[in-house]
């Protein structure tokens, strides 16, 4: 150690006030509760925090002191600030019980003076590089705080790595701090080297035919090298839900003479069935079981094969659905589908069977949409002989092509704090064509999310629909529009809103239009996992513009932010005569 470090320190400790023994009670910070993240920080530092509770001789309580000043100044280096002027005092009570207080003037943060920040070789003419170094912080004139400059420093030798300037490597990297001129100045240069390019992609599995899986690869041989080329590779890897590990490697140091770096894709099976089972129960549907069986991969060409059976005491579905991947266009599927569903409640006797036939495909990376051919034999009733006391029956015959598309742009797919969500469905039939009545339907929902704070949330909904038919009366509940019900109007049941039979009987019945929307906030306590909600949501299902009636729910909610997504429970009350005094439902999901 050298002599003058010595000399201070001996000179300091000489400085200290004697110390008699005594219990440290508890340690404060005072001068920085305007600045949140300096204050935190020395709490963190100072290690006079562990001492807390405990007796403390005269030698140690001096030490930890003194410590405690030298702790506080390293604190705040990072955040720029180089001169602070700090004093620790230690008033104690009559039951020698010390209170350690820590005051502290920042001063003047350091700020940069002069800045060097550039790539030499070809990857300074990217023009992608060219914005990050642009966008590189701090510049000259701010506080050069160290947070910072290693995050631009960092993102742009990812960025690098991520673009294939595999050979990257610092000329200058140097920050020199003048604490007597609070100046800064930084040196910081990257060769950048040549750019390699995208090599011959192999796929490690023993299950699938060889070359099935090459489909997915969207570059060619030769291109560029870039890190999201492999990602965009993984995510439809995992979309495939095939796999239970993907491993992708760039082999640099397998690159060839003319710059091509081999991709290694790695892929472990997961399980090759799963099978699903669950009890349920609805006031409308009674108790209920629920078997699920999904055959991931049914042969080495990447088939599916879903089955999913809802028996409950008053409705009953069954789905078929065999999928095959649609590797050539867009990442997507061929899907064939076979549904029956039957409903037998109080003021219904419904039943349905419905083919399919669809292709699913990603136009974006926000963007989905689906194309259809549906078939559709739909029998129901609302009402009895009055002479026979048997059901009258209704039956549809419907064959008619559908499109739906969803639009995912916000920032958080698990909690979205920031951004929109479409879903867009349209269909239409003729009697031309095999179905019973000519129709032409649209739809369309929406959800816009906007963060307030730190953590709150302000969320709008709305929701549209509209059909035109020269015949409504042979329009199937299943293509009718009601309102009421989770993601709708809370506060009525579901679909408790639109046009019903006459009385006595008062069946919904569905109508050609809906129209709904609703306004929450949700708040999190401290920033945390946990908060409430309260909302408003209004609209109606109707027959005809002139028959709109705006039916008004209000509720409040509990929330929380859980690993796995949002979990909402609400009660809400209608406040134009529902059904039942108040609605409570249990959501899932981030609810886009």
């Amino acid at each position: 150690m050298r002599p003058r470090p010595i000399l201070a320190l001996l000179l300091a400790l000489v400085a200290l006030p004697a110390l008699a023994r005594g219990t440290i009670e508890r340690v404060e910070i005072r001068g920085l509760e305007d600045q949140p993240a300096l204050l935190n920080n020395v709490r963190l530092a100072l290690s006079v925090n562990d001492e807390i509770g405990k007796r403390q001789g005269e030698s140690r309580l001096e030490f930890l002191l003194l410590n405690a000043e030298r702790e506080a100044r390293q604190a705040l280096e990072p955040f720029g600030y180089y001169s602070p002027t700090i004093t620790v005092d230690s008033p104690r009570d009559a039951e020698d019980r010390i209170t350690v207080i820590v005051t502290v003037e920042p001063g003047e943060p350091v700020r940069v003076r002069e800045s060097n920040v550039a790539i030499v070789g070809p990857g300074g003419e990217d023009q992608y590089l060219a914005r990050d170094l642009e966008a590189f912080r701090p510049r000259q004139g701010d506080a050069f705080d160290h947070g910072t400059y290693e995050a631009s420093r960092d993102g742009i030798s990812r960025r690098l790595a991520e673009r294939g300037y595999f050979d990257a490597d610092f000329m200058e990297r140097e920050v020199r701090v003048t604490r007597a001129d609070l100046a800064a100045d930084i040196d910081l240069v990257w060769d950048s080297g040549f750019r390699y390019d995208m090599g011959p992609t192999t796929f490690h599995q023993d299950f699938f035919r060889p070359g099935l899986l090459d489909k997915l690869v969207t570059w060619e041989e030769g291109s560029y090298f870039h890190q999201g080329k492999l990602d965009r590779l993984r995510q439809s890897l995992v979309k495939l839900d095939y796999f239970s590990a993907i491993d992708i490697q760039p082999l640099t140091d397998q690159a060839t003479d003319d710059l091509r770096v081999p991709i290694d894709v790695t892929l472990a099976l997961a399980k090759r069935t799963v099978y699903t089972a669950g009890l349920s129960y609805g006031t409308e549907s009674g108790m209920g079981v629920r078997f699920g069986m999904e055959r991931r991969y049914v042969n080495d060409r990447g088939h599916k094969l879903v089955t999913d059976v809802d028996y409950a005491q008053n409705r009953k579905n069954l789905l078929v659905q065999y999928r095959i991947p649609a590797f050539a266009w867009l990442d997507g599927w061929y899907t064939g589908a076979f549904s029956a569903y039957d409903e037998q409640t109080d003021y219904i006797d419904f039943r349905n069977v419905r083919l399919l036939a669809s292709r699913s495909g990603e136009l974006t990376d926000r963007w989905t949409a689906t194309g259809s051919l549906i078939a559709l034999r739909e029998r129901w009733s609302y009402d009895m002989d009055a002479d026979t006391g048997q059901r009258l029956y209704t039956y549809s015959t419907l064959f008619y092509p559908e499109v739906t598309g969803s639009y995912i742009g916000v920032d958080n797919r698990l909690f979205p704090r920031h951004g929109l969500s479409l879903n867009l469905a349209t269909r239409a039939g003729s009697e031309a064509l095999g179905s019973d009545t000519n129709f032409l339907q649209g739809w369309a929902s929406g959800t816009w999310f906007q963060g307030v704070g730190e953590a709150d949330r302000l969320i709008v909904r709305g929701e549209a629909g509209a059909t035109w038919t020269s015949d409504l009366v042979a329009m199937p509940p299943s293509l009718r529009f009601f309102a009421g019900g989770d993601r709708s109007i809370r506060g009525y049941a579901w679909r408790e809103v639109g046009p019903r039979t006459p009385p006595p009987d008062n069946f919904a019945i569905g109508g050609r239009y809906v129209v709904t929307g609703s306004v929450e906030y949700e708040h999190y306590f401290n920033a945390g996992p946990w908060g409430m909600a309260g909302f408003v949501d209004a609209g109606d299902a109707f027959d005809s513009p002139s028959e709109f009636d705006l039916r008004v729910g209000v509720g409040v909610g509990a929330r929380w932010r859980s690993p796995i997504g949002g979990v909402r429970i609400d009660i809400a009350h209608g406040l134009d005569d529902p059904d039942s005094s108040f609605q409570i439902y249990l959501s899932l999901g981030a609810n886009l």
